[in-house]
């Protein structure tokens, strides 16, 4: 069965360690199709979506792809070669391939805030040495043994944002009440929830750090998996970690799920297009998606998860418009080959703009109910609406790990380009 629903405007009804297969080279056909489809650059016109989305391939050029796909990838084991071609290729071109070595994450907690249901606790790690990850930790106020965890990435609010604008803004990266309320909702369903600072925003600006890097998806992605090192080191279960963000953490969300097989569930929002990758140098300034033997479209990324869990939401008035048409379709078709169609869906929204909304956050609860085993009745009304009541929206300075009694430590990272990826060597 197809499981694409679109919703109108009214309340909505509604899989431990790096898994990295030996790259396998295929058919020369298949890891490019340069043969049939034009570079990205030679496409002329600027085309853009409703919302104003610059896309990278015309219609025809995303199409043809597609349908290249479809006539090579023919059995599990076509994907799993294909799959561990694209895995290879994020990490070569961001520069994670090796892996780096991974440092001790030497966390630093705050106190705990207790709410109705949930608990808020502002946590900091670091991802190398002295590169601090920023965040809260949303838990159950009573945490079972190995609860599920869920890692929430924010996408670039402001809308076109480089992380300098106003800390106090409500419209702000994780300190959006959107990004608190699914937060607290998903952990008074029963799961302890990492929401976290992309590279460049948050306190971390202060210092000097800026996200519009070169080196940014670099850093981003690499933060992410030290997310999920952190999670399993709190208790979390290794074998039950979803990853949910909107925009431009739908792209982070689908880029972590496609390297790092920890991930379980994956739910990318409002940013899963087969012509659109972003516009943003966190999704388009490392050459992820093509190179002289290569080309992929972030569809296929999305699709690496196959054949765990995997919820596409979309609407109709951005890039992710042609959804149930187009790139749902893709992807059911690579699950189809594991006889798993079952395990994506999409919730596709046709009259709703580019966020995580209330009727966005509805689908997203019901979906990890059923895949993480967590209570749906607390965030679910028996009616189908959401129930959010009592979730506090917090201040923006209470959401931050660092203050005048509890400073940046002396060794702290000030800025990007201090980053040292090779940091072992010095003591060998």
């Amino acid at each position: 069965m197809i499981r694409s629903i679109s919703y109108m405007k009214s309340p909505s009804n509604l899989s431990l360690a790096l898994f990295l297969p030996a790259f396998i080279l295929m058919n020369i056909s298949l890891l490019s199709c340069r043969s049939e489809i034009p570079k990205t650059e030679q496409s002329i016109e600027v085309q853009k979506s409703k919302s104003g989305q610059i896309y990278q391939w015309s219609e025809a050029e995303g199409k043809e792809f597609h349908q290249q796909i479809r006539q090579h990838i023919l059995t599990p084991e076509d994907w799993d070669q294909r799959a561990n071609t694209i895995r290879r290729q994020i990490l070569q071109a961001t520069g994670l391939y090796p892996l780096p070595e991974r440092c001790a994450l030497n966390p630093i907690f705050g106190e705990k805030r207790i709410y109705d249901g949930y608990l808020v606790q502002n946590v900091a790690f670091e991802s190398l040495p002295g590169v601090y990850v920023t965040g809260s930790l949303y838990s159950p106020v009573e945490v079972g043994d190995s609860p599920p965890a869920v890692l929430s990435p924010h996408g670039h609010w402001p809308i076109g944002g480089d992380g300098l604008e106003p800390k106090d803004s409500d419209d702000y990266g994780r300190y959006r009440p959107d990004a608190q309320t699914r937060c607290a909702a998903m952990a008074r369903m029963g799961a302890i929830v990492f929401s976290y600072d992309m590279v460049g925003y948050g306190q971390l600006t202060t210092l000097g750090w800026r996200h519009k890097h070169p080196e940014t998806m670099k850093l981003q992605i690499w933060n992410g998996m030290r997310a999920i090192d952190f999670l399993i080191s709190i208790g979390a279960n290794p074998r039950q970690i979803a990853c949910t963000g909107a925009s431009g953490g739908g792209t982070q969300t689908f880029q972590i799920a496609a390297v790092d097989s920890r991930i379980s569930a994956s739910i990318p929002v409002v940013m899963v297009s087969y012509r659109h990758f972003g516009g943003c140098v966190c999704e388009l300034g490392m050459p992820i998606h093509e190179n002289e033997n290569f080309k992929t479209n972030n569809v296929e990324i999305t699709a690496c998860m196959a054949p765990k869990p995997l919820l596409l939401v979309s609407v109709g008035t951005d890039a992710t418009e042609t959804t149930p048409e187009v790139e749902y379709p893709m992807i059911e078709h690579i699950y189809g080959l594991f006889g798993k169609s079952e395990m994506v869906e999409n919730a596709h929204f046709p009259d709703e703009e580019h966020g995580y909304d209330l009727n966005k956050r509805a689908a997203l609860y019901v979906f990890l109910a059923k895949h993480l085993d967590l209570d749906s009745s607390i965030a679910m009304n028996a009616d189908g609406t959401p129930n959010e009541q009592g979730i506090v929206i917090e201040k923006v300075e209470d959401l931050y790990v660092f203050d005048d009694d509890n400073s940046f430590p002396n060794h702290t990272i000030r800025n990007n380009d201090q980053v040292d990826w090779d940091w072992y060597k010095e003591s060998e």
